[in-house]
């Protein structure tokens, strides 16, 4: 079922202004981290927490100070903020650009699996916004970024071993520095979506923990952006699933079912793999055996 678009017109200025300024706050954040591990090395979990303190108590002053003039002021919550990045539905799958929608069409149907099937197809085809489609895109460009040029072989190396990194010239310290001003950027443009795209204004503890969902994201990852991707998926359906209705189980039983389709097929294919590679050795030895016995008539 198609849902009419927010915005087509691009970023608006408001929604641009918010996106910018979450940008540098969070890269101004990353910095107090940055010279508290790095420079000062105290321990992360200890800097983190302190700075989780620290902006709760910066950004309740930052919002009395900015919306003291408006009659729905308030300290834990700003008024609404307009504006939104626009979103993007695919044409002709999804029914974008006023084309006919075969994932809808699909699912009308009511044909058990593959109904259910273009449903979800259709939810993660439609309405996408732009912040979304940009945040995906940064996944193959992360992995790219750190193991194919020398910038992100650099990064990864300070972190893995610092002190190698430095016997070949690299300047540990600002690239340190960059990686987690980089990460405070990031964390920043998360925090102008929430506000943008989830309610339309600032509430006072609106993360609710999302941040310890991303670290554990990280380490579920394996500190890998494909792994991490999936881990933040696997994070985001739980939790997507406390906003629908009890239907939405059936949702997760669907992709239960799916992920250990697929995995299936790949403990398949390895063996199918192993298999073939027993079955070429044995053959070799049996042809080293023939070669042999020929060699001993001759």
């Amino acid at each position: 079922i198609r849902r009419p678009p927010r915005s087509t017109q691009g970023v608006s200025s408001a929604a641009s202004d918010v996106y910018k300024r979450q940008i540098l706050g969070g890269a101004l954040f990353g910095l107090i981290h940055a010279v508290g591990t790095v420079t000062f090395q105290v321990d992360h979990i200890v800097s983190g927490v302190a700075i989780n303190i620290l902006a709760a108590g910066v950004a309740r002053f930052l919002n009395v100070v900015a919306y003291a003039d408006q009659p729905t002021q308030s300290s834990t919550q700003s008024p609404r903020i307009d504006g939104d990045v626009g979103d993007f539905t695919l044409p002709y799958l999804s029914g974008g650009a006023d084309t006919p929608s075969l994932f809808g069409y699909l699912q009308d149907l009511n044909y058990p699996f593959i109904s259910d099937i273009a449903g979800l197809l259709l939810g993660a085809t439609s309405n996408l916004s732009y912040i979304s489609i940009f945040s995906l895109a940064l996944i193959p460009v992360a992995a790219w970024v750190l193991w194919s040029t020398p910038f992100g072989l650099q990064m990864r190396s300070v972190g893995e071993l610092p002190t190698g990194s430095e016997s070949l010239g690299v300047n540990v310290y600002l690239m340190k520095y960059i990686g987690v001003m980089i990460s405070g950027g990031f964390a920043g443009l998360a925090g102008a979506y929430l506000v943008l795209e989830s309610s339309g204004i600032y509430r006072e503890g609106q993360t609710a923990g999302r941040g310890f969902i991303g670290l554990a994201s990280m380490i579920f990852g394996n500190y890998r952006p494909f792994g991490i991707f999936m881990g933040s998926g696997l994070f985001g359906y739980a939790d997507a699933l406390q906003l629908r209705s009890d239907d939405a189980v059936h949702g997760l039983l669907i992709l239960i079912s799916l992920i250990v389709a697929v995995y299936f097929i790949y403990l398949i294919r390895q063996d199918f793999k192993d298999h073939s590679v027993r079955i070429e050795s044995q053959m070799q030895r049996i042809t080293e055996v023939v070669i042999k016995n020929q060699d001993k008539q001759d």
